[in-house]
């Protein structure tokens, strides 16, 4: 149960449907998956046929409640009355006072008594230990050899990546930098060795004893579970469909050469603040999108699939957005290009409203962005990584979208975009002008 529990947490699928997949209440499967750090602590490799599976072992109970005989159920399943037997004698549940043979419990067991112990490498080899303890989580030191003693840390409490709070400085190196360093330092000691996953698995799985779990924190990103691969590669982009895909934007916004196609997305701040930033791919002309807390933020309890009070949940983005592009003429706002966020998964009523046709660019591509990305670095200068975006209101978004847009750009011959908007807004007006709309 706990391998099929695991083989589908590898598929990318959430604890709960794991769980109830195979039977368990989610609590228990959200335990599995937390006392083994999010790493598999068993082979997900399918047992020979030299053993009895889980469906066998659920025959038997079926067959066994009918009263039917040892050789009547080995006949029925194939097998030897010996492995039946035994089956029956060694894995029923006891815990009534009587023998009475039920497959999950006897699939546990089952599983328990294949388990062959075997003491981790670090808590062997103390040498080893002390080695890797050191980079790891080893003190800062100044040029001199005095330690840096850094913030003070409150407690951890096991909590999975706590979110903006201090961490203790360390040393820091990680489990693959530790583990090639091995070979640098100890060349001819093979005592000396140790793959980085060993590593991951003695900080992640608990009840390992190598070491300490709460050194978790002194890995780059903090967390004290493994995110499966496929679970990270897998987040739900249901409002992305295939007519919104970048492939089938127009080409002619590709080139830059026609004005009118916009680039999007959002910088995030403390307390779920944000702030919107639109820049037009030919001029790079910048627009700054007020996105205010709703009503109730920080006085009302969040509410489970209820609206984000935070200002960018898609209610409120398509309202902020559509405020902000439809000021602009209707030849100058063609198409849209944003990231997947689900905060634009209103897009549909969003194109009606505004006839601005959006487009999503493929998952962890920011490139397909690159004046949009460039953007928000500019722009970082004025709203810092972990600040709080709501104090500013929306006419100093403007003061700040004036400072960015008349800034002279080496791609535009060191003019500026209002300069340039501006002879687009020009054009717009001189009549006989043909447009592309």
């Amino acid at each position: 149960m706990q391998r099929q529990f695991w083989r589908l947490i590898a598929t990318g699928v959430t604890t709960v449907e794991a769980s109830l997949a195979v039977g368990v209440s989610w609590p228990v499967g959200a335990r599995w998956f937390r006392h083994a750090g999010g790493m598999p602590p068993i082979s997900l490799a399918q047992p020979t046929g030299r053993y009895l599976a889980f469906e066998e072992r659920e025959e038997i109970a079926i067959l066994r409640a009918m009263d039917k005989g040892v050789r009547e159920i080995a006949r029925a399943l194939g097998r030897d009355p010996g492995t039946i037997s035994r089956e029956l004698r060694r894995n029923a549940a006891t815990r009534s006072g009587k023998q009475e043979y039920r497959a999950t419990v006897a699939q546990w067991k089952a599983q328990e008594a294949a388990k062959r112990p075997k003491s981790a490498k670090l808590l062997e080899n103390e040498r080893l230990r002390e080695y890797v303890q050191e980079r790891l989580s080893g003190n800062v030191h100044r040029p001199d050899g005095t330690v840096v003693e850094g913030p003070r840390t409150p407690p951890w409490k096991g909590l999975n990546k706590p979110h903006r709070q201090d961490r203790r400085w360390a040393t820091a190196w990680s489990p693959e930098q530790i583990s090639h360093r091995l070979l640098v330092d100890f060349p001819d000691d093979g005592s000396m060795r140790i793959s980085h996953e060993a590593i991951y698995q003695a900080l992640f799985i608990e009840g390992r004893g190598a070491l300490k779990r709460e050194l978790v924190t002194c890995l780059r990103t903090g967390r004290a579970l493994r995110t499966p691969r496929a679970r990270s590669q897998n987040k739900p982009q249901g409002h992305v469909t295939a007519d919104v895909v970048l492939s089938e934007r127009p080409a002619e916004a590709a080139d830059r050469a026609v004005p009118g196609h916009w680039e999007g997305d959002l910088i995030i701040g403390t307390g779920r603040s944000a702030i919107g930033t639109l820049v037009e791919r030919s001029s790079r002309s910048t627009l700054l999108v007020h996105l205010p807390r709703l009503e109730g933020w920080g006085e009302n309890p969040p509410v489970k699939n209820g609206p984000s009070l935070g200002g960018y949940g898609a209610t409120a983005m398509n309202a902020a957005l559509i405020t902000s592009m439809t000021q602009l003429p209707e030849q100058l706002r063609k198409t849209l290009t944003w990231d997947r966020g689900k905060e634009l998964s209103g897009h549909a009523q969003f194109a009606l409203d505004t006839g601005t046709k959006v487009f999503f660019a493929d998952p962890h591509s920011p490139w397909q962005r690159p004046t949009n990305e460039n953007t928000n670095g500019l722009l970082r200068q004025y709203f810092p990584k972990g600040t709080d975006l709501s104090r500013w209101s929306s006419t100093d978004l403007e003061a700040v979208a004036m400072a960015i847009n008349n800034r002279p750009r080496k791609i535009l011959g060191w003019r500026t975009p209002a300069e340039v908007f501006e002879e687009q807004l020009r054009s717009l007006q001189q009549p006989g002008v043909a447009t592309t709309g």
